[in-house]
Formats: structure tokens, C-alpha cells, sequence
């Protein structure tokens, strides 16, 4: 069958997948931040990063003519997992709109691609990978409660990276929910689907909660998701559009849906891969119609977000974990890759993985700024010691 026979078809199922994927994975880390919230309050925050994803990505992809796929920050996420049981949402709130007013600047100024190059790559990966570190840890920890479901969920994420890498999650989220169903694990029920009515939350300023949260919050959107997702669209052949407008008008809605809970939204990697290349649609300049349908996906899913959280809500919690270290294992050990990659530089990466992952508090400011701070410090010593001139022979 030709690429005119099929028309749009491959693109729009290409869309579909890819924010099927973004639901299967990065939510559950949502879940897991969001305990102790009111159901109202997170399915709220489901409703705005899902309907805030879906108009940037409509919008962006239909006026380029470029496939691009916006999505919630999972590593963002990950970091709320530890900083909201310390903070209350409206002071966390505060904090998203602060961390998006610093990518907004960032995207306005054309500073972004100088930004990178200032901030050392192996620091920014390890901080990270400290991050995310704890859900990988989270999810082996939790095999001796349920064994045989989560020894299966392993077994088919290392065989859907071999046979399957883009649909690895899926087939874990598919065998996870089927090993439940057989057991009689699943509880609740989702009940009628109805439409989900967002609730605005006044946001409250903390200088505490602002450089806990928002500092690494930025770091992470800026480095772990605009840094990769132009790279993957730049590897796909994609020359435009710069970096300028994808930044700028991803932080514009991020500060706009804060107070209905969007912590931020920014460009994805991972999932715009499957509508990038030539399985998407052998035409890249048809490959647009991907970005539009999974954007228009994520409207759907938005608009039911109370019934997505009922759901989600009937898995175990032992599932839920399994899913999000799973999900988040490619992102860990990529990180670490790049992280200890070079000699010169991994005394300082290693401190930054290190401080990230121990959760540690100090001062009222959490470890992935901490990480981030005493990586730098360690890196700008050694600099400095490596840039002396040789005193032995003075």
C-alpha cells in the first residue's frame, strides 16, 4: 500500500499511541506525588497538563506543519513525589508559576542554547538521575509483596525493549492489569464517565518552597525534556521551528494552568520519537497529523480526567510502582550514561546523583537542588585546582 492509499491513518494511530504511552507511564508518577490530595484537587491537575498538552500540541504542530508532541514533565513529576508532602498545594503552586516565569525568560531571551552549554551535562544528568533513582529502587522493593505479578511486569519490559522498545510500557501496564484481573486484585469501579470541572487553587509564595521546588523544576523541564525533545526533532530532520516558540509558549500555558495544578508542560522526547519517523508516515511532511491527533487524544483523556484517576484507582499500589520505576528506567539509565561518561568531571556527577537521590533536607531546601549545588561546587573546585599553575618548581 502506498503512502497516498493510506492517507493519514499511520500519522493519527502514531498520535494516538504516543499519548497512550504518556498515560500508560508518566502518570502514575502524577499518582504518586499527588497522595494526600483531594481527588478533586488531583483530578484537576490531571485535567490541565492533559488539556494544556493537547491545545500546544494542536496549535504547534498544525502551524509549523511539524509533528510536535507536548507533554507533562516526568522527571518534574518525580521531584514532587518528595517536595509536595512538604509543602501545601497552594504554596507548590507558587512555586510552578516561578519555575515557568525562569523557562519562559529563558525561551524569550534566546538564552537557552547558551544555558546548556554553561550548565555541565554530566552534572545536569546526574541530578536526574538522583531524581528518578528512588522509583527504580521503589519498584525492586516492592517484588517480595507481590512476586508473580511484578516478576512478570519485569520480564516483559526487558523483553518489549528487545522486541518492542516504544511499546515496552504498554505490554508492562497490559500483563500487570491481566495478572490482577485473574487474581481478583482489582477493586473499585470507575463508576459513569462524566466531564471533569477544573478547580482553581490561589497560589501562595514561599521563598523556601521556591527554590526547593521551582529551581529544579526549570532545571529538569530545560535540560531533561527541551534539551532531548529538540534533539530528537532535530535528529528526525526537522529544522524548525527553533527552540525560541516551543519554550516560550509551553511555560505561557504552564503559568496560565498553574492554578488548576499543571506543574509544567514542555516538548516530549520519548513518545514524539513514534510520530518522527517513517512508520508515523513515509511522508515527513504528513507526519504533522501525528502531533494534531495525539493532541486532540489528549483533549479526550483531559476532559475525563476524574474518570481516569477512578481507574487508575482500582490498580494496585504495588502495580502503580512497578509501572513508574519501569517507565522511568530507560530515562535513569541514560542519565547515568551520560553522567559518568567522561572521567574528567565524574567526582562531580557522582556527588550530584548522590545528594539527589538520598532525599535529604537541609535548610528547608531539598536534595535535587542540594545536588545540583554541591555538584557545581565540586566541578568549580576542581576547575579552579586543574587552572593553577604548576607551584612545585616556584
Amino acid at each position: 500500500m502506498t503512502a497516498s492509499q493510506t492517507g493519514w491513518i499511520p500519522a493519527i494511530i502514531a498520535g494516538i499511541i504516543a499519548t497512550t504511552i504518556s498515560y500508560a507511564g508518566p502518570l502514575v508518577i502524577i499518582f504518586q506525588a499527588a497522595q494526600g490530595l483531594e481527588p478533586a484537587l488531583v483530578a484537576s491537575w490531571i485535567w490541565a497538563i492533559s488539556i494544556g498538552s493537547g491545545i500546544l500540541g494542536i496549535m504547534l504542530s498544525w502551524h509549523w506543519r511539524v509533528p510536535i508532541v507536548i507533554a507533562w514533565s516526568a522527571p518534574g513529576s518525580a521531584l514532587l513525589v518528595t517536595m509536595l508532602p512538604q509543602s501545601d498545594f497552594a504554596t507548590a503552586i507558587g512555586a510552578y508559576i516561578v519555575a515557568n516565569l525562569a523557562v519562559l525568560l529563558v525561551g524569550l531571551s534566546g538564552a537557552f542554547d547558551k544555558l546548556m552549554q554553561r550548565l555541565p551535562a554530566a552534572i545536569t544528568a546526574a541530578m536526574l538521575a538522583g531524581i528518578l533513582f528512588r522509583f527504580v529502587v521503589d519498584m525492586i522493593g516492592a517484588v517480595p509483596s507481590a512476586p508473580v505479578m511484578l516478576i512478570a511486569m519485569i520480564a516483559a519490559f526487558f523483553a518489549g525493549r528487545v522486541l518492542a522498545p516504544r511499546y515496552a510500557v504498554v505490554a508492562v501496564l497490559v500483563t500487570g492489569v491481566a495478572i490482577t484481573a485473574l487474581s481478583g486484585g482489582l477493586s473499585g469501579s470507575i463508576g459513569t464517565p462524566h466531564l471533569t470541572m477544573p478547580v482553581w487553587t490561589t497560589p501562595r509564595f514561599d521563598w523556601a518552597a521556591t527554590a526547593s521546588i521551582a529551581v529544579p523544576l526549570a532545571v529538569v523541564a530545560l535540560t531533561g525534556q527541551f534539551l532531548p525533545g529538540i534533539a530528537v526533532l532535530r535528529a528526525a530532520g526537522y529544522d524548525q521551528p527553533a527552540a525560541r516558540p516551543i519554550v516560550s509558549t509551553s511555560a505561557i500555558a504552564s503559568i496560565a494552568l498553574a492554578p488548576f495544578g499543571c506543574h509544567g508542560l514542555n516538548l516530549a522526547a520519548f513518545t514524539a520519537a513514534i510520530c518522527l519517523g517513517p512508520d508515523a508516515h513515509p511522508d515527513p511532511a504528513r507526519r504533522f497529523m501525528a502531533g494534531i491527533a495525539g493532541g486532540v487524544t489528549y483533549l479526550v483523556f483531559g476532559a475525563f480526567a476524574a474518570t481516569v484517576l477512578a481507574l487508575f484507582a482500582t490498580l494496585p499500589k504495588t502495580l502503580i510502582a512497578a509501572l513508574a520505576g519501569l517507565a522511568l528506567f530507560p530515562v535513569v539509565a541514560n542519565s547515568l550514561s551520560t553522567a559518568l561518561r567522561a572521567e574528567r568531571g565524574r567526582d562531580a556527577a557522582l556527588v550530584t546523583f548522590a545528594v539527589s537521590a538520598s532525599g535529604m533536607t537541609l535548610a528547608g531546601l531539598g536534595s535535587a537542588f542540594w545536588g545540583l549545588i554541591f555538584g557545581l561546587a565540586v566541578h568549580l573546585l576542581q576547575n579552579a585546582i586543574t587552572k593553577q599553575p604548576d607551584q612545585a618548581t616556584a
